[in-house]
């Protein structure tokens, strides 16, 4: 059904923050996005030499301590609360919130986070401390005396993807609505679709929304190598990632945070706020399908960009009076698998028809990584980035065409458009599909 926009709430974005692999502040990213840089490098955070694969984008010369009041109070903090605070004070900042202005029962939270870090080193201490060799079993009582002595209750705690919430909560006085959902890859896209809604049907005023994770840790990267979906390119690691090149073999692990505010629009004029964008519409939808496979045909993607489309009142084979589809930039998925770049292609040509190729649609993954639960937070900052600076980020490392794949993936360079509506896509395994639709903000 196509919802007439003025008869619901306007919902905008107001203030918008990152933690990333290609740094923490808007600006610095979004120029680093332009020249096609990569964030890319052999992994640091642990021993990967005999993993499959061994680099990975990680965030890089941030401090938690320079985002938050009181250092004390986040002790202890996993990565991925460390990245949640550092968007989030960024978001926070810019939407003008720092003095207040806001009823505290009236803004909350809901996020698309994903677990912290497991203390994997005192973790597999304790298993092999614990092994009884003759019976080959794990002897619970010594398992228990060595986690005693190495593990610490905190840690634990803090690897809940509850956490973030908790930590957010705190640091910005937000005592309203508060969720959490971990649908894969699709995770803050959802959490940023349905902080709208609630917005839209008057449970709040102002939403803190988006996601973080980080899964650059042993049993993160060999569960994706396990599963063949990460690249293990022997070569220049910032070469690595390839969305929709012929050449393509999997993605790159990526971690950080992108956090957005979202007010409605009476809200964000009572208190003097500047709009940056307008959120016009999300859909959600499920493959039904397979755990880790996409529907072949795409009908699950497609669905998700119609139902986003139709809540934003627009059919998508219409063009305006200059005969530009409604759509002037898509923020592909775009992971660098064989299978999710070929069906999401499929999927874009389903919903818009003969006007599929004259869209600008690319992948921000081939620079920064796949952020997880974080990539749709971040790659929707980016949609709103080319909107206010009539620019679209390349496709880097796309330098052989994949004859199958015949859409404008905006290869290696930048591009200046006028962007005023763009659509955001994530697909998450277990067959999530989300998906936005924002636009140039007019009063």
């Amino acid at each position: 059904m196509t919802v007439e926009r003025n008869d619901r709430e306007r919902v905008v974005i107001t203030g918008m923050g990152w933690v990333t692999p290609l740094g923490c502040d808007l600006d610095g990213v979004w120029g680093r996005l332009m020249s096609a840089d990569s964030g890319m490098a052999p992994i640091t955070r642990f021993d990967a030499a005999t993993f499959p694969t061994t680099f990975a984008a990680e965030v890089r010369d941030f401090d938690v301590d320079d985002y938050v009041d009181d250092p004390a109070v986040h002790a202890g903090a996993g990565l991925n609360v460390q990245f949640a605070l550092g968007a989030a004070r960024q978001a926070w900042t810019q939407a003008g919130l720092a003095a207040g202005g806001f009823d505290p029962l009236r803004a909350g939270l809901y996020l698309g986070a994903g677990e912290g870090v497991l203390d994997f080193e005192n973790y597999a201490g304790s298993n092999i401390a614990g092994w009884d060799a003759e019976t080959r079993r794990v002897d619970g009582v010594r398992w228990v005396e060595e986690a005693l002595k190495t593990m610490t209750a905190m840690r634990e705690i803090e690897q809940e993807p509850n956490m973030p919430l908790a930590h957010l909560g705190r640091e910005f006085g937000l005592r309203g609505p508060a969720y959490n959902c971990l649908t894969a890859c699709a995770a803050s896209t959802q959490a940023i679709g349905e902080a709208t809604d609630i917005l839209r049907r008057g449970d709040a005023e102002l939403m803190l929304s988006g996601g973080t994770h980080t899964m650059i840790h042993p049993l993160g990267v060999t569960g994706f190598n396990r599963l063949t979906a990460l690249s293990q390119h022997d070569g220049d690691p910032t070469e690595a990632s390839r969305p929709f090149d012929r050449t393509r073999g999997g993605f790159v692990m990526g971690e950080g945070s992108g956090m957005v505010v979202l007010e409605t629009l009476a809200h964000a004029r009572n208190r003097g706020a500047t709009p940056i964008v307008e959120v016009l519409g999300y859909g959600s939808s499920c493959d039904a399908y397979r755990i880790t496979d996409i529907q072949p045909d795409g009908r699950g993607a497609a669905a998700a960009m119609e139902q986003a489309l139709g809540e934003a009142g627009m059919t998508p084979t219409d063009t305006d009076a200059d005969g530009r589809p409604c759509v002037h930039y898509i923020s592909a998925h775009g992971t660098g698998t064989k299978e999710n770049d070929s069906i999401e292609t499929r999927a874009v040509k389903r919903v818009f028809g003969e006007l599929a190729p004259s869209i600008p649609m690319s992948s921000i993954k081939s620079m920064m990584g796949h952020l997880i639960a974080a990539a749709g937070a971040v790659e929707l900052i980016t949609s709103a980035m080319a909107i206010k600076h009539g620019m679209v980020p390349p496709t880097r490392n796309l330098h052989h065409p994949d004859p199958d794949l015949d859409l404008d993936y905006v290869p290696n360079e930048a591009r200046p458009a006028q962007v005023d509506v763009a659509l955001s896509n994530n697909f998450g395994f277990g067959g999530q599909n989300d998906t936005l639709v924002i636009s140039r903000f007019e009063d």
